[in-house]
């Protein structure tokens, strides 16, 4: 199989163009681009290295490299329990940047977080959701049963 960069990476701009419109901030694909990295490095802290890599399979090869770029496994996973320590973890990925980009305001982070699952639905299997779902503490299911089904 050959390896096709110049299609991937068009493909990712239009991917995050996409998702930039969705996330209504269609003139700021950088910012856009920092939340999107920020959520999946904050997911793959949280699910289990198993369910990581059923996750990525399905992701087109550009998503991918966003998800695993700089990964180190963990023995320890960090304690997340609320959305509230979810989107500190998601800030955290995105620092120094957070502030502008989320600004600090949970409502917000999490519309982006709803927004982004919503975003993904077009590339991941509603049973591939639900596992992913299965794999997250109780309070943040509803982050992805609410928006399984778009």
């Amino acid at each position: 199989m050959a390896l096709n960069f110049n299609k991937y990476a068009a493909e990712g701009n239009t991917f995050i163009k996409d998702y930039a419109k969705e996330m209504n901030m269609a003139n700021d694909t950088d910012k856009a681009g920092r939340i999107f990295t920020a959520i999946m490095h904050a997911l793959r802290d949280i699910i289990p290295m198993e369910e990581s890599l059923q996750f990525i399979s399905q992701l087109p090869m550009f998503v991918k490299a966003v998800y695993v770029n700089g990964w180190a496994v963990k023995k320890n996973k960090p304690k997340i329990k609320k959305m509230e320590d979810f989107l500190d973890l998601v800030r955290s990925h995105d620092y120094p940047a957070a502030t502008n980009d989320f600004e600090y305001n949970n409502e917000v982070a999490e519309r982006y977080v709803d927004t982004t699952f919503i975003y993904l639905r077009k590339y991941i299997s509603l049973g591939e959701m639900e596992d992913l779902r299965d794999n997250l503490p109780k309070d943040l299911k509803s982050m992805i049963y609410l928006n399984m089904m778009f």
